[in-house]
């Protein structure tokens, strides 16, 4: 019987993660449009937004895991800087300034596991 049931603990996990997260999407919407634009307080969640991401790129490229352990930190901090680049000359396209480091940390990936 309980064969049947396999898939129950991954839908209450998928369901307990949805309802932990969303709630707090839904209560930022709502805080968000009563915000105007300029505000204090908007340009204080724009920094600390902006922070957070910074801070989650830079435990990437410092401390890494998984595969991207196995790269050397110069490529990890090139991958970034010319991905910054690109991004800036691209007008500050985000698809572009993110597809570029992937690129070139792949690249270099592969260049590093044949020689």
């Amino acid at each position: 019987m309980m064969a049947d049931n396999w898939w129950a603990p991954y839908l209450f996990i998928a369901m307990a993660g949805w309802i932990a997260t969303d709630i707090w999407r839904w209560l930022g919407v709502l805080a968000g449009n009563r915000l105007k634009e300029g505000s204090e307080t908007l340009n204080w969640v724009r920094a600390v937004a902006t922070a957070l991401v910074m801070a989650v790129t830079a435990k990437l490229i410092v401390f890494p895991t998984g595969t991207l352990a196995d790269t050397p930190m110069w490529l990890r901090i090139g991958a970034a800087l010319i991905g910054f680049v690109v991004f800036l000359a691209s007008g500050q396209k985000v698809f572009i300034g993110v597809a570029a480091p992937l690129l070139i940390l792949a690249m270099g990936m592969g260049y590093l596991m044949y020689y």
